[in-house]
């Protein structure tokens, strides 16, 4: 018998696992609640939470919905952001800015993960607000989804995206 293993075309990150505590009359029932990002490093990036009585399935269950609810982003030479973005989800506020090529990724926990699994390489980003993952990753993907590339802004103006970028001078 041949035993095949499917390649997944995903990356897959565990973001964090939280552990649900409910008191019954026989005791303590424990339940745990997963946050996975899943992206293809190449511009698609999708967060999804899962809830079980078993941490694999808690897994499991968040994979499944990062993967359906993938999300395309706009990347400026498939490895920065386009301009430097604030976004706010709740109490959860995250500063991201567009960096030289070298910088590496210059972020932390929920953040890092967006943006090793989205396929940016550099960026600086700092979390503002609450550390608390749902609302950090809720405020990156927010401030993602915002941002406009050179060839939107474009067809907006009518103009040609030479226009639109223009180069700087020394």
């Amino acid at each position: 018998m041949e035993k095949r293993t499917e390649k997944s075309e995903y990356i897959e990150k565990l973001v964090a696992i939280n552990r649900i505590t409910k008191v019954v009359k026989g005791g303590r029932r424990f339940g745990f609640a997963a946050i996975v990002v899943a992206g293809n490093q190449k511009g698609s990036v999708g967060i999804g939470q899962g809830k079980s009585k078993q941490v694999p399935d808690a897994i499991k269950k968040a994979t499944e919905v990062a993967k359906r609810n993938m999300v395309k982003i706009p990347l400026k030479d498939g490895r920065t952001l386009h301009h430097d973005i604030y976004a706010k989800s709740g109490s959860g506020k995250i500063l991201m800015r567009s960096a030289p090529t070298g910088t590496g990724i210059i972020a932390g926990g929920a953040t890092r993960s967006v943006c090793e699994v989205l396929g940016i390489q550099d960026i600086v980003a700092k979390s503002l607000g609450s550390p608390n993952p749902h609302n950090v990753l809720k405020a990156v993907l927010k401030g993602l989804k915002n941002q406009s590339s050179p060839k939107v802004i474009s067809a907006m103006r009518n103009k040609k995206i030479a226009e639109i970028i223009k180069k700087r001078e020394k």
